[in-house]
């Protein structure tokens, strides 16, 4: 992602089954998003709560990663947004999208062979 932005695919499992995945992008159920971004939290992701760069929050439609974000944004400790119609508009604008190869919670995806873009 352009300028180190990690991003996080919050959605369900049956979506991503369905619809694909990301590259490069983080796997984080949107039922335990909090604890996994929040740096104090024992059940953190050091990828992720521990750095500083902006993360990237994305769902299906946008709404559920709008509303992630201003939750996480009170963390105070990086930049965090959203993509403003989220897979959905990331598909439709012809952007990276693979098979789901059964992502689990935490891990990042990662596709021999496809690299994100800087």
């Amino acid at each position: 992602m352009r300028d180190g932005a990690q991003l996080v695919d919050i959605r369900s499992d049956s979506q991503r089954a369905t619809d694909g995945v990301i590259p490069g992008a983080y796997v984080v159920a949107r039922n335990v998003l909090e604890w996994r971004l929040d740096p104090a939290s024992p059940n953190r992701d050091p990828r992720l709560a521990d750095g500083d760069a902006a993360l990237l929050l994305l769902c299906d439609g946008g709404y559920q990663s709008s509303l992630a974000a201003a939750t996480i944004q009170r963390f105070g400790y990086r930049p965090v947004t959203d993509v403003i119609g989220g897979f959905r508009a990331w598909r439709a604008a012809g952007l990276p999208v693979q098979p789901d190869g059964l992502v689990a919670d935490g891990e990042l995806l990662q596709i021999p062979g496809a690299a994100m873009s800087s």
